[in-house]
């Protein structure tokens, strides 16, 4: 309880409805000029080379310094310092800086209470430093109420718009099954190019509905109809080729390729620098969607070596199945894979994702801003009488799991701040009050967040989720909610049950040999009994008795159900603590059982299972010691964490081992904060970067149509030997 009142302080006297900047080490950017070196630049700000190339991964040591790149660099420039730093000119990631523009004219704004810069600068379409460039004032003092400001007004640059002729384009309806990247490669084009063409899509979401009709660009000889023309490539024999290096490269037998190719006969065998015909072979493909292929969109800088590297196949390969790479390798083109190719990669929505390191990626620019809503219920605790107050947290859940939640997260903050990146928090008390919530947001300049954390209420999680998508700014619901709410900005952290039950099918389905299978589950779950004997129809269905005060199963009748040649597995779905713990006892002691020789029968092995482990089975009259006898198997959100540095940390900052919600607020807020500092942009991000894993939690968030993001992660884990074990 030390710990947990410690927090409460911490909270109270630190965060609580103040605005606090976790301000890491000051950071400078810095325009490299003529003649200029490593150590010059490094003598001018106070620091080392090595700190320098820490922050500017793509410079190298003893690489020349290239006129006019932008280091960013720690520390303050020392005043002998003869070159103007520009951390005041650029800002923010530089490939997003505006070139400097010339004014037409300029209108006066007048200062409105509780306006802000950023909020000023996204109504008249203008920067920070083209604010502040006309009006000095802001440079020394904050913004005033009534303030007369001067806004410079730019012209807007014309967009030409691009005339499509109709005579070279058709009308595409969407299959089922079929993406974006299908499609895509199917005609030929980039997703930019199907962007232009069809401006309705959108550019936040990649989900395309059966039906939809798509504007594309006609397949050059696609009216003409049964066109069989063996084509063939030519190919400019290396050093060293030989028949069977050809054979394995392009699947064409050594006698076909003479035959086509006489004056390797004329001259003695293949010699190098022959220029001979190698015939394409078709591949068929059949239909080109999720069922058959995966896809990879090239980036900028890819090559051939990178490509083959990653996929683990040839070049030849992958223009067999990609034949207008015959034209060139360009970046932006969708090209096709075999279903099941693994490599050093993952895939989303049939969609190669490129493994990113966000701790390797990070961009010290960048500075997220994050608002924390959470029922801390300080109204309720007196902090004057420590015996009370620690006798209203153990009445109180939502106290506990808010205190849990924010300090893992304060300790998330700190170990953020480590890697070089300033975080803006503030921290609200919502009082589990939806009117609370809706002052409290009333009074905040929501577009000026990068996300919001929490509130945990249904309600006030709903209302802040309308408020913040007319900003976009995501809102991370770090705790089960299930709602109506279907906002496309909401980012359920909590893995759903019906992903959790697939999980465990999965796994019981891979790992299934000639088990015998067996369900006992009450009227409650039915659906779960359902979703199993769909999975495995020759399942044997065990009858639990439902009366008014007693529930449980006939004994004898599990025994002749039981295999004594095979393992049984045994799913028991139920939250009725009283079933649960008179079938373990039962499933016990049928595995317990020993040989006897007079019957000749052999001993019966049980193991069980469930797919939704909830807090029925963690109740104090259930054995743990039957349940790690019977290795109980179950899906779970998150895993058991062992010692680690996050553990050690936390133990300094707080005197006690964090709980299972200060892991979560951990593991929650290091990866909010990580893809925040990667790029500014949650649901951006969320597109591309695959799982995240960190000391008990995992993440991965798929977009469903319009009703926000989904984790899809989640755990197998085994009671054995009295302890908890990961399986996968």
């Amino acid at each position: 309880m030390k710990y947990i009142f410690n927090k409460i302080y911490i909270i109270g006297s630190f965060c609580l409805l103040v605005s606090c900047t976790a301000l890491a080490q000051k950071f400078n950017t810095h325009e490299v000029k003529q003649g200029e070196t490593l150590e010059s630049i490094s003598k001018m700000y106070g620091v080392t080379p090595a700190n320098i190339l820490q922050y500017n991964k793509e410079i190298k040591q003893g690489q020349a310094l290239r006129v006019n790149t932008i280091l960013v660099v720690p520390g303050k420039k020392t005043a002998n310092s003869s070159t103007k730093p520009t951390s005041d000119v650029k800002k923010s990631d530089h490939k997003d800086s505006i070139v400097a523009r010339e004014p037409f004219g300029f209108t006066t704004h007048r200062v409105k209470k509780r306006e802000t810069i950023f909020g000023i600068t996204q109504q008249y379409k203008i920067t920070e430093e083209e604010l502040k460039k006309y009006n000095t004032q802001l440079y020394a003092s904050s913004l005033q109420k009534k303030m007369e400001l001067r806004i410079p007004k730019y012209k807007v640059p014309l967009i030409q718009k691009t005339v499509l002729n109709e005579d070279e384009l058709e009308k595409y309806i969407v299959a089922a099954k079929e993406t974006r990247w299908s499609i895509a490669h199917k005609y030929g084009i980039t997703i930019d190019s199907m962007l232009v063409l069809n401006p309705s899509l959108s550019k936040t979401t990649n989900y395309l509905s059966e039906g939809f009709e798509l504007l594309m660009p006609k397949i050059a000889g696609s009216s003409v109809q049964n066109q069989v023309t063996q084509l063939y490539t030519s190919y400019t024999v290396p050093p060293k080729m030989n028949f069977y290096r050809l054979e394995q490269e392009f699947g064409v037998k050594s006698d076909e390729i003479v035959r086509l190719n006489p004056e390797i006969t004329e001259r003695g065998g293949l010699k190098e620098g022959m220029v001979i015909r190698i015939p394409e072979q078709k591949v068929e493909t059949g239909e080109i969607n999720t069922d058959n292929y995966i896809f990879y969109e090239v980036k900028p800088k890819q090559n051939e070596f990178r490509l083959t590297r990653k996929f683990g196949m040839t070049w030849a390969e992958i223009v067999q199945l990609n034949p207008d790479l015959k034209e060139g390798l360009k970046a932006g083109m969708v090209l096709k894979l075999p279903k099941d190719k693994v490599g050093d990669f993952e895939v989303k929505n049939a969609l190669v994702i490129d493994k990113i390191s966000l701790v390797d990626s990070l961009n010290v620019a960048i500075v997220p801003k994050v608002l924390f809503l959470l029922p801390f219920r300080l109204d309720k605790v007196n902090l004057a009488d420590k015996e009370v107050s620690e006798k209203t947290i153990d009445l109180r859940k939502d106290m506990t799991v808010s205190l849990g939640l924010y300090s893992g997260a304060l300790v998330a903050i700190d170990s953020i701040k480590s890697l070089g990146i300033s975080i803006d928090v503030k921290t609200f008390d919502n009082q589990l009050d939806l009117v609370k919530t809706k002052q409290i947001l009333q009074n905040e300049q929501l577009g000026a967040y990068s996300a919001v954390f929490g509130p945990l209420d249904v309600p006030s999680l709903k209302e802040t989720a309308v408020q913040a998508s007319k900003f976009n700014v995501p809102v991370v619901a770090p705790v089960r909610a299930k709602s109506d709410i279907s906002l496309n900005n909401v980012f359920f952290s909590y893995t759903d049950d019906a992903i959790l039950l697939k999980h465990m099918l999965d796994y019981v389905d891979a790992n299934h040999l000639e088990e015998t299978i067996l369900i006992i589950a009450d009227e409650e779950n039915k659906n779960e009994k359902e979703a199993i004997l769909k999975r495995f129809p020759s399942a044997k269905v065990v009858v639990v008795k439902e009366e008014e005060k007693n529930i449980g199963i006939n004994r004898d009748k599990l025994q002749t159900l039981l295999s004594d040649k095979v393992p049984n597995w045994v799913f028991v779905e139920s939250d009725n603590y009283k079933l649960i713990s008179s079938v373990v006892s039962i499933l016990n002691s049928f595995h317990n059982s020993a040989f006897d020789p007079l019957v000749g029968k052999d001993k019966v092995s049980v193991r069980m299972f469930t797919t939704d482990m909830n807090s029925a089975f963690e109740n104090d009259v259930i054995s743990n010691t039957h349940l790690s006898n019977l290795k109980f198997t179950y899906p779970s959100v998150n895993r058991m964490v062992t010692n680690n540095s996050f553990v050690d940390r936390y133990i300094k900052r707080f005197g006690d081992e964090p709980d299972r919600y200060a892991v979560r607020g951990f593991d929650l807020m290091y990866d909010l904060l990580l893809k925040l500092a990667y790029k500014n942009d949650l649901i951006d991000v969320s597109r591309f970067i695959g799982e995240t894993e960190y000391n008990g939690n995992k993440f991965n968030y798929e977009r469903k149509g319009v009703s926000g993001y989904y984790n899809q992660s989640s755990y197998i884990m085994m009671m054995d030997d009295l302890r908890i074990k990961t399986l996968e």
